[in-house]
């Protein structure tokens, strides 16, 4: 976690939380005189993805709920909630991406070209 950050934190703001990621949440000990609230942010656990933040505590840094929401039992059919995975090993490449080969299957309604006139 950078130094300032760190600072600006201990300094402004007070501890909101911690969710089961490891990220902080913190908020800013007096309102903002432009929008009369106050400010939320978060210390990520690893690195700076902000896609790690789970949907109890977005709806909170984005003051959609005063308080953050209560972490409720999971169920066996809900999945994990997973990070952006764009530009890593584990990304989604459909058939025809260069790295899973470059080529696809053919089908039989495939491409037709256009011709002026017809």
């Amino acid at each position: 976690m950078p130094v300032l950050l760190r600072l600006q934190s201990a300094l402004f703001g007070r501890k909101a939380g911690t969710d089961r990621f490891g990220n902080v949440y913190y908020e800013s000990k007096s309102k903002q005189p432009i929008y009369n609230r106050t400010r939320r942010w978060a210390i990520f656990a690893k690195g700076s993805d902000p896609t790690v933040v789970p949907p109890e505590w977005h709806a909170w840094l984005h003051h959609t709920t005063a308080e953050p929401l209560p972490e409720v039992k999971r169920y066996a059919w809900q999945q994990e909630h997973l990070p952006n995975l764009t530009g890593t090993a584990h990304a989604y490449r459909p058939l025809g991406h260069d790295y899973v080969g470059g080529t696809r299957r053919t089908t039989g309604g495939d491409y037709e070209a256009w011709t002026p006139g017809s």
